[in-house]
């Protein structure tokens, strides 16, 4: 029995969400996104210039007249949501925890999915595979998600991306379109996502919070490895510290998007921000991008 606490929650994401996702994101995602291939419509009488293979010569020697088949696209796609719930997704500095932000981007997709009819699937992992459910069509079965993205318990704290995604390309046998949401403080994943990128179309959302990439002078202050659970006295006034972290940041920040590019794989940059419509700009004007790209 789901608690009244949970369905508030959930029915406040949905209602976050589904402004955006009827006002911008939806023409974007189902534009952005190509089906299965083709199948088949209708036919129709043959007129000059229409393609001599698209004849259908049961149809023809039946009627005495030229018929073709017509095809439309098969609009239907799995998309898959691969979360990270590791403990590092437990800080935020601007109102929202890292991973109530993940959670969010996700609902996003999920809404813009079965508002296309797509079938939504969600992969919840650590430092292990927690949780898999199998891509399943409506707004029940996405409710379903949600709440797991809002509620679930993870057992461990650490992060492998690289198995997550190795257990994905083990059970996904159809093409779809994978999201992974993670911060992506992990350990060498480059062999499984560029399978799981050959495979299906496939897109990194990295989400982080500012104070992870530049800290403020604010005197002595501990800071605690949410994964490891190891603690540092630090001297933010010290300006060569400062200088220090936000170089190492930075670094890290260059790797990853020097990976996804060398893969040429779609990636988007969620930086937190105090206001939620700034958060998930990037995420919007990525879609619109994409759409018009493809259009």
């Amino acid at each position: 029995m789901i608690s009244k606490e949970i369905l508030k929650k959930v029915h406040q994401i949905e209602i976050r969400t589904s402004s955006i996702v009827n006002s911008v994101l939806s023409g974007a995602y189902s534009s952005s996104f190509k089906g299965r291939g083709m199948e088949f419509s209708e036919v129709r009488e043959y007129v000059p210039g229409d393609e001599i293979r698209s004849i259908d010569w049961n149809v023809t020697a039946r009627t005495g007249t030229p018929f073709i088949k017509k095809f439309v696209e098969e609009r239907e796609l799995t998309v898959i949501l691969v979360v990270d719930a590791s403990s590092s997704g437990d800080f935020g500095s601007q109102g929202e925890m890292k991973g109530e932000v993940m959670a969010t981007i996700s609902a996003l997709l999920a809404f813009s999915a079965i508002k296309n009819n797509d079938r939504v699937g969600l992969l919840i992992f650590t430092s292990q595979v927690e949780k898999f459910i199998p891509p399943q069509k409506g707004r029940k079965h996405v409710l379903r998600v949600i709440r797991e993205l809002l509620y679930f318990k993870p057992k461990e704290k650490g992060t492998d991306l690289a198995l997550a995604l190795d257990y994905l390309n083990r059970i996904l046998r159809r093409k779809a379109v994978v999201f992974v949401v993670s911060d992506f403080a992990t350990g060498d994943f480059e062999k499984p996502i560029k399978l799981l990128k050959r495979r299906h179309d496939s897109v990194a959302i990295t989400v982080w919070d500012p104070r992870e990439r530049e800290i403020p002078d604010v005197g002595f202050i501990e800071l605690e490895d949410a994964e490891t659970g190891e603690i540092i006295l630090v001297d933010t006034s010290d300006e060569d510290f400062r200088k220090t972290f936000k170089k190492e940041a930075q670094k890290e920040s260059s790797l990853l998007k020097r990976l996804f590019r060398k893969l040429h794989m779609d990636f988007i940059e969620i930086v937190i921000q105090p206001k939620y419509d700034d958060t998930i700009h990037p995420l919007l004007e990525y879609f619109r991008r994409r759409a018009a790209k493809l259009n």
